[in-house]
């Protein structure tokens, strides 16, 4: 007997499994093998729709980035020498095509998304959330979710739009980039900025001009448990509540758990879990269940297997409520 799917897409394959730099890097090309075995594991590709990933033109691209960093990718792709950035982001032959699959995905995803074919997507290799306009930051080569904002808004006339950021570093690239637009409402729940990349999201920063007040950055302390973490969530959630978004995307980087080699909190798969569980149920509360996840940052394989399988997990629960 033939198992009914659910209404979550996982957006994976082998163009995504590209997304990663030369040995020795710590995003490796490895990350979402390392998910997907453990996700067969625990029975969780059974009942989950599938989305094969997709190439973004360079048209497409340019929604978010400039024309001159979307040709210096192409032009790094071609040499596979230099760097995208101050030197975090290396080049790679083909870093155009894998970056470019990151972002033609997620569109993909939204589609699918918003035309009611699903409730809720997953691209573990995805939430590329420090690149800037008109550049790479932090391994991020492009901006996914600013794409997806982006398109959301010219394509589908969505503006009042929740980003959600759990990965442990701040993400600056989307933080910035709508700094003072008062219908893109920010939470992110990051490491102190003091002790780690990028040195901001500080808990006074909370929008400019006429969105001050719908942004709200949460730092946690070095050493920071699932506690802490419910504590904070307590805060982001009522916020959420309070701006009463129509779109919600969430950047579930696994970097945060303990013992990742990048960063300092402490916390277990549980928190991850527990933020899923309540997005899923915000997004049913005010956004007609549209709720999108990305995988974000992470750099011990043990975490990113567990971290996203439980998001993964919490997202087909979700989808059977």
């Amino acid at each position: 007997m033939t198992e009914l799917l659910s209404d979550v897409l996982l957006c994976a394959g082998d163009p995504l499994g590209r997304y990663g730099f030369p040995e020795g890097h710590p995003f490796s090309v490895d990350r979402q093998k390392a998910f997907l075995d453990e996700a067969e594991r625990r029975g969780l590709l059974r009942t989950v729709r599938r989305l094969d990933p997709r190439v973004a033109t360079p048209e497409e691209l340019m929604r978010f980035h400039t024309r001159g960093h979307v040709e210096r990718v192409m032009l790094g792709s071609q040499t596979g020498s230099g760097w995208l950035d101050q030197g975090d982001t290396p080049c790679f032959p083909g870093v155009f095509e894998a970056a470019g699959a990151v972002g033609g995905t997620a569109l993909d995803a939204l589609a699918c998304v918003i035309g009611g074919e699903v409730a809720r997507s997953f691209q573990p290799i995805g939430g590329l959330h420090h690149a800037r306009r008109g550049s790479a930051a932090g391994f991020c080569v492009i901006n996914d979710l600013c794409l997806v904002i982006e398109t959301l808004r010219s394509d589908f006339g969505i503006r009042r739009i929740a980003y959600v950021d759990i990965d442990v570093h701040h993400g600056d690239g989307v933080y910035y980039s709508y700094e003072d637009d008062p219908d893109l409402i920010v939470v992110d729940i990051h490491e102190d900025g003091r002790f780690l990349y990028p040195g901001t999201g500080l808990a006074d920063e909370c929008g400019s001009g006429a969105a001050v007040g719908t942004k709200l950055n949460l730092p946690l302390q070095p050493g920071a448990s699932d506690a802490e973490f419910r504590e904070v969530w307590q805060i982001a959630e009522e916020f959420l509540r309070e701006q009463a978004p129509h779109f919600i995307l969430c950047q579930c980087g696994v970097d945060s758990l303990a013992g990742d080699p990048l960063a300092h909190l402490s916390l277990s798969p549980s928190s991850h879990a527990y933020a899923t569980q309540r997005l899923c149920r915000l997004a049913n509360e005010l956004c007609q269940g549209r709720l999108m996840v990305f995988g974000g940052g992470g750099y011990n394989l043990h975490n990113v297997a567990h971290g996203w399988s439980v998001v993964l997990e919490e997202l087909l629960r979700g989808s059977w409520r």
